[in-house]
């Protein structure tokens, strides 16, 4: 385990205000948790920033965002609707 940042820190604590005030109100999960099961991207994100820093975590930050990304493509032929997570403007898709 590193030490942990103070970047580290206000990075954690911005993905957990997230997740516990927009989140629950968008009323969806993920598409990488929707396909695979597991963490969200955020849960993601918080353990790869907890693990590897911010620094060190960007590049798999990035690689759980295209994964997401590429969940919701699988998914496009099923019925469930949600929103993409994978950058800062939310992505409509339909599962």
């Amino acid at each position: 385990m590193r030490a942990v940042t103070p970047l580290a820190r206000a990075v954690d604590a911005l993905v957990a205000r997230y997740q516990r005030h927009l989140s629950p109100r968008k009323g969806y999960a993920c598409a990488h948790r929707v396909a695979h099961g597991g963490p969200s991207c955020s849960g993601a994100v918080r353990d790869i920033v907890q693990r590897r820093g911010v620094l060190r975590g960007a590049a798999p930050t990035a690689l759980q965002f295209l994964a997401c990304y590429r969940a919701a493509s699988l998914l496009m032929a099923s019925d469930v609707r949600g929103v993409c997570c994978c950058g800062p403007i939310p992505i409509p898709f339909r599962f």
